[in-house]
Formats: structure tokens, sequence, C-alpha cells
């Protein structure tokens, strides 16, 4: 992790994580290392001060999710400018996917990937490697081989269509204890389609993408797993039908997690423009379906919040919805909208937030707490009173297409501390 020296300071008086609650304190850092938290520390000389009264101090936020587009295609964004702006957004710890070129399936092909993040990350990265040969959905990798080194095994960007191929890689998976997490989709159920198949889609003459290409195969990976003890991990659900398939899994005792994005929460298909700026896959739902995934994250169906930031050059995203290329991003805004819509929108509460979006996936990937006496420290100080308007032209992410352009919300990061070092400071 490429960023500065191990810092020392002083954060005083915020409102402090700590075991599943905020609680007001003083947290003193030194050289990286959290030496003491408590109702009042006085001021130490050479030692910084942060006064953060009123400010929440949150364990730093993961997502399980992202593309950071290096090594292969740079010119979307790279490892340097995309943990910068995971940064920004509060993150210390991000998961890129592996649509790569080279494909991280082996260990010949990951290490030039593992090369620039030493170089260029400035926060921890945890990739994906890939469950069958170049994403192709045909031959397994070398699961054992590469699980020392990833946060677990993805095809994400395609769905494997044999279920032979996906139980042999679930058994595969299962025996390395990592999560298999899978892009569910049905591609013979496509059609051609580009946006929902609803009425916005019928009403503006577009071809629409079906709920069942997602929910059927969530419910095919759901059997699957239920066979072979596999963490199934469903990647950015967006039906209200896989949310009902993943409930009734979990009942059962099915071993899968899921996830959705900011975006699914905050729209659906009747805020959808003619604007590459609204194309992503899956696609943004009806009404129906963004209600149903609010309260899959309110009841605990839905385990993390990931952003699936997608970033593309501005001309990919520039060609309307038919032709833009499919992927939004979100790493800048991913907290922020969450709060606006989820906890200011009084669906959850922020302790509510911070599982979905620290917790959970750190437990998930076997990470420290971030916040806690003797350790590193791992964490984000939030001023969620701020409210700020989305304006691509401000990110540090290469990606400028959001269809939260122009939104106001709520929340600012002021300070990301990852792994005892400054990633970013407002």
């Amino acid at each position: 992790m490429n960023c500065t020296a191990s810092v020392s300071l002083l954060i005083s008086g915020a409102k402090v994580w700590l075991e599943g609650s905020f609680v007001q304190r003083d947290v003193l850092v030194e050289d990286g290392r959290i030496v003491e938290i408590s109702d009042h520390i006085t001021p130490r000389e050479g030692i910084r001060t942060v006064e953060a009264s009123g400010k929440m101090l949150l364990p730093g936020l993961v997502d399980m999710h992202v593309h950071l587009r290096e090594p292969g295609y740079g010119y979307k964004e790279t490892i340097y400018s995309g943990t910068r702006a995971s940064a920004r957004g509060g993150f210390t710890v991000v998961c890129p996917m592996p649509n790569l070129n080279p494909t991280p399936d082996s260990l010949e092909n990951i290490k030039e990937q593992f090369d620039i993040i030493e170089r260029d990350a400035i926060i921890e990265v945890l990739p994906y490697a890939t469950i069958t040969t170049a994403r192709q959905g045909e031959e397994c990798v070398d699961y054992q081989t590469l699980t020392p080194f990833v946060a677990g095994f993805s095809d994400d960007g395609t769905g494997v269509q044999s279920a032979e191929r996906m139980e042999e890689a679930m058994r595969g998976v299962a025996a390395t204890g990592k999560i298999l997490a899978a892009h569910c989709e049905v591609e013979s159920l496509l059609r051609g389609g580009y946006i929902h198949d609803g009425e916005w889609a019928k009403a503006h003459g577009h071809k629409g993408i079906c709920s069942e290409s997602e929910w059927a195969e969530v419910k095919r990976d759901i059997e699957i797993a239920e066979r072979t003890g596999c963490h199934l991990h469903c990647c950015h659900i967006s039906t209200k039908e896989s949310v009902e398939l993943i409930r009734e899994a979990k009942r059962r005792g099915v071993k899968v997690t899921c996830e959705t994005a900011p975006h699914y929460l905050a729209l659906c298909d009747e805020d959808m423009r003619e604007e590459g700026r609204f194309k992503m896959n899956p696609p943004l739902r009806a009404r129906e379906d963004m209600e149903a995934l609010r309260k899959g994250v309110a009841d605990g169906t839905i385990d993390v919040i990931a952003t699936d930031h997608a970033p593309h050059s501005a001309e990919e995203k520039s060609r309307g919805l038919q032709k833009s290329a499919m992927g939004v991003v979100g790493i800048e805004t991913s907290l922020a909208a969450i709060y606006t819509f989820m906890v200011a929108g009084h669906f959850i509460t922020l302790e509510r937030l911070v599982e979905i979006m620290s917790v959970t996936p750190r437990r998930l990937l076997g990470l420290g707490d971030g916040i806690k006496r003797g350790e590193v420290i791992d964490a984000t100080l939030v001023d969620f009173g701020s409210e700020f308007t989305v304006d691509p032209a401000d990110f540090l992410s290469k990606g400028k297409s959001t269809p939260l352009e122009g939104m106001r919300l709520r929340g600012e990061v002021l300070l990301t501390i990852a792994k005892g070092k400054i990633a970013y400071e407002k």
C-alpha cells in the first residue's frame, strides 16, 4: 500500500463506533496504532489534534465489488485513481473484480495486478480471481493455489451458464473456505435488452432485460450451494424475486450472502433518462423492486452494500441508452447515498449502515475491527450533517458517469485512515 507515513494524532470528541454502537470518545493514535480510547485525553505536545465534535468515527468502509480496470484498461480507471477515489468515499479496503487483461486466473497473471497494487494503491486492495479460465465459463481455475492471495472467486461481468460447471466450481471453492461471488444472469433470457423490461422501456421504445434473467440464476445457484456447502455470495441483486429467494434460503440455513448497490436503493426505472449514465447491469428495475431491496436491507436479507463502481471513458458513456457501455461510478457517493436515502429516509438506522458497509464485509473477508485499542487504526471520520451536490467534475475517479449527478446528498468524509496512514483528508 503506497501511502503517507504512519500517522500520530488525537481525534477529539467524535462519536466513535465501539462494539456495535456510537459512544462519544477521544481516540489517541501514535505511529498508526490506537493507544488510548477514553472520555477525555489531554492533547500531547507534537501530536496534532483533530477536533471532531459532532462527527462520526466509523471503522473504514469496505467495498466487496469494484472495478479498478488495471491491468488492461487503464484509460477507464487505474489502481491509483480508483483507490484515491475510494479513500475519498471513506473506503479503506476494496475488492476489484477480475474482468481484466490479463485475466487473474493463475498466479502468473495475478502477479501483474499485485505489482501495480503494491506500487500505486493508497488503501488495501484485495482482488478476486476468476471462477473459470479467462472467464469463459468452461474450465475451473486452480482454487487452492490462488486462495492465499484473493478475496474470493468471481467471473463478474458474466454468469457461469453451465449448472454442471458451477457445481464443480462450488465444490472446489467450498474446499478453500473462500466465497464464490456469482454474477447471476441467464444469457439466453437477455434477448438484446439493455435496460429493465418495464413500462418505461415500452413507452420509450427500448429493449428490456427481464427480471427472470437474474432471479432464475440466483435460484439455480442457491440450489447448488445448498448441495455443496459453498459460501455463495450473490452480486448486485436488483429484483424483488432475488430478495425473496435469498430470504427463504437463509431461513433454510443455506450459506448464502448477497449485496446490492446504492443506485438500486435510490432510483428505479421511473427515474430513467435517455443518457448513458442511467445504464448499468443489472439495470434500474421497477419501483416495487426498489422497495423490496430497501426492505431486504432493513431486515438483514441483504448483507452488504457494494458500489459495483464501474468506470468507463466519457466517449463510451456518451452514446445514449442503447449504445453506451454498461456501468456507472459510485465509490465517492456511496456512503452519502445510503445515508440520504436509507438512514435519513427512515428505512434503516445509522448503526445498520455501519454493519452493511463495514462490519459485515470485514467479517466476510476476515479483516480486523478497524477501531480497537492496541490495533492499527483503519477508520473514516464523517460529517453526516454536511450536504453537497453530486458533481462528477469533482470526482477523483477517472469515471464521471453517475445517475446521481445533481442530487443533494448528506454525509461528507473528512478523513480516511487506512492501515494507520492518512489516505484522504478534506
